[in-house]
């Protein structure tokens, strides 16, 4: 285990590993999001937001498929996170991926970033003040 990795969680479908990174969680789900895989992502992401994380970083470059089930556990960590003072950043979708959040209109209340580097650089501009 990687001395940064903070645990993870799989089924047949979906893989899901968790990181701390800065002031950050990163959490990378790698497979299938949909209703039978969900709680493999709910549980992590809940579990950062307990230990005081209030920046989730939700690392989508491996993400192979995402329906509602998943779009809503996305949301769920999202208001959560938000009441913490913080939020959920969405880094490297896939276009497959991308496209659930365009039809659905959810990438308008999620920060999306073309890739992990651009969201973890993006934390040092929030914490400056000037955003």
């Amino acid at each position: 285990m990687d001395r940064g990795t903070v645990g993870s969680a799989q089924s047949g479908r979906l893989l899901v590993e968790v990181r701390e990174e800065g002031s950050s969680a990163v959490v990378t789900p790698a497979g299938e999001l949909d209703h039978h895989t969900a709680d493999l992502l709910r549980e992590p992401l809940e579990d950062c937001l307990d230990k005081g994380f209030s920046r989730l970083v939700v690392d989508c470059s491996r993400l192979e498929f995402c329906d509602s089930t998943g779009l809503n556990v996305l949301l769920g960590a999202r208001l959560k996170a938000e009441a913490a003072g913080g939020g959920v950043h969405l880094a490297g979708m896939l276009p497959v991926v991308a496209r659930v959040f365009e039809i659905t209109g959810a990438e308008a209340v999620f920060t999306v970033h073309a890739s992990l580097d651009d969201a973890l650089a993006d934390e040092s501009d929030e914490s400056d003040g000037s955003g």
